[in-house]
Order: C-alpha cells, then sequence, then structure tokens
C-alpha cells in the first residue's frame, strides 16, 4: 500500500510563516492541504485559523465532514480551538485597504483524505494512526486530515483492559488495521491487536527462571492474570494484594508453548500504573492475512 499522504491533524507541519500572497494563491489553485492552529470559535461556530502569519476563517458547514452533523459538528468546531487544524483555501478576497480576507474548508481536506483512503485502503491495509479521545468503549483515532474512527476496546489487545486508557494516550501515534469500510457512510472499521503479535512471538522475548515487570489485569479466586505484554499474559497464583491497574516483578516458572500457558509467581507490588507502556509492532505493513494468535 502506497504511503498515507494525508498526515493526522498535528503529525504534520505548520504552515511556515513569512509566505507572500502568491504562495496562498497556488494553494487555492492546487487545492494545497494546509495546517494552522484554530485559534477561536465564534457563535455561529465559524472557525478563525491562524497560519504563516495570515488568518482565515472555516464557516461553520465546512469545519467538518458533513458524516457529522448536528450537536456533533458544533463540538466539532468547539473542540479544535487551540489545537493543529488542517484546510484548504477556497477564497481569497482584498478589501479597499489592501487586507486579504481568506475562506478556509477543513471539510475539502477531509473529502480530500477519504477520496485517498477510499482508493488506496482495503481490508487488511495497515494505517498510521494519531489517538484523539478515548471512551469506556473505544479509541478515537485521526486516520488523516481529522477524518476519525474507532477502535473499539475489545480490538485494542489480546490482553483485555478495562479502559482505553490502559493501553493508549491522547496525541499517541499507533498503527491500526482496516477490517471493514462502508464506503457510502465514508466510514472505515478498525483494529489493533492483529499488529501486537502472536503468542509464539511474544513469549519468545521469555524464559523460564526469569523476573520481568508485568501489569496485573485481572483477579479471579483460583489465580491473578498478569500482562507481560499486550498480547501476552501468564497466570500467577492468587494473593491479596494486588489489585487490577498495579505493575508487579514477577517470576517465570514455566513456558508452555503447546498448551499457550504461562504460570508466574508474583515477587512483588510495585504500585499502580500510571501510564501505558509503549507498544512493540510485529507487524507495520499490509495487506495482513488470515492472523492466528
Amino acid at each position: 500500500m502506497r504511503r498515507n499522504e494525508y498526515l493526522p491533524e498535528g503529525a504534520g507541519p505548520l504552515f511556515p510563516e513569512n509566505q507572500p500572497l502568491s504562495v496562498l494563491q497556488q494553494a487555492i489553485e492546487d487545492q494545497t492541504v494546509l495546517e494552522g492552529i484554530a485559534i477561536r470559535c465564534d457563535g455561529r461556530r465559524d472557525l478563525t485559523v491562524r497560519f504563516g502569519g495570515w488568518e482565515g476563517t472555516i464557516p461553520r458547514p465546512d469545519v467538518v465532514h458533513p458524516a457529522i452533523s448536528g450537536a456533533e459538528r458544533d463540538i466539532a468546531a468547539l473542540s479544535r480551538v487551540g489545537k493543529p487544524t488542517c484546510f484548504t483555501v477556497t477564497g481569497l478576497t482584498v478589501d479597499g485597504g489592501g487586507r486579504p480576507h481568506l475562506t478556509l474548508s477543513r471539510r475539502a481536506a477531509q473529502e480530500q483524505a477519504i477520496a485517498w483512503l477510499l482508493n488506496h485502503a482495503s481490508v487488511g491495509s495497515v494505517l498510521p494512526a494519531r489517538v484523539t479521545h478515548l471512551e469506556s468503549f473505544g479509541a478515537f483515532v485521526d486516520l488523516g486530515c481529522g477524518v476519525t474512527s474507532l477502535i473499539p476496546l475489545e480490538n485494542l489487545s489480546v490482553s483485555r483492559v478495562s479502559h482505553p486508557a490502559d493501553r493508549f494516550r491522547v496525541g499517541q501515534d499507533i498503527l491500526a488495521m482496516v477490517t471493514d469500510i462502508d464506503p457510502a457512510a465514508c466510514r472505515f472499521y478498525l483494529t489493533h491487536k492483529e499488529l501486537l503479535g502472536t503468542w509464539l512471538e511474544n513469549a519468545a522475548a521469555f524464559a523460564p527462571g526469569e523476573a520481568v515487570p508485568g501489569i496485573v489485569r485481572g483477579i479471579k479466586e483460583y489465580g491473578i492474570f498478569v500482562e507481560l505484554t499486550p498480547n501476552l499474559s501468564g497466570l500467577a497464583e492468587w494473593r491479596g494484594d494486588v489489585s487490577p491497574g498495579d505493575g508487579v516483578s514477577v517470576y517465570i516458572k514455566s513456558i508452555r508453548p503447546d498448551t499457550r500457558k504461562i504460570k508466574l509467581q508474583i515477587i512483588q507490588n510495585l504500585g499502580p500504573v500510571r501510564e501505558p507502556g509503549e507498544l512493540r509492532y510485529f507487524i507495520t505493513d499490509g495487506p495482513v492475512e488470515n492472523w492466528r494468535y
């Protein structure tokens, strides 16, 4: 798959300073996607964007792709203030005093990004994405120019987490895999866990007799599930001084590839884990076919 030409908002460089008016005129002709900082959202929900010493206005209908409407459209406008925002320049007029007035469109930039994705992405494609916000049911990510999609909670990793904040942080750059596309709705369905490796790939990094860090993910009467990597957990004997989300040091008693089981012994409770750990991707390009854990 070709490299995505439309980066998530904030991932690319801002429009450089001190560019002449001729550069903006060329950007209009080419419909070049630019990026600046949204500095104001007025009562009409029009956005003012500052870029390279210039300012322009994104009218409310052009703040977001029409797939988002109603109250969500207002939220989309309000939530852009202070953040990098993609757009194309759609209009340039000069008043009697020689001052330029620029009209911008984020929607037009998003339409370009959607068209690129529809032309180049397919089921199994691996896409770069940036985490935009986290909800209890999943993580929303930007696939380019503010085109967002959801990675459901159950698709984040094989090791289950109680909230996406256990796996991601807002602003984090990640990879995601396409599971389905609805062209009519301009919607892309995503997963993440397949990119983090199989049981055997993850288990190969460990050996019996080692002591390593882990995170408590589940507590049952018969034992405690400890995550060693996002796609690998082992079972430790029950003890009463740990809780889900605690970091622990564990001793690896055995690794059984035939049954895909790892037996652990908790050495020490290291306290609650405050930040998600770094991700290791075993797959960084697609298409991904017939993945088996």
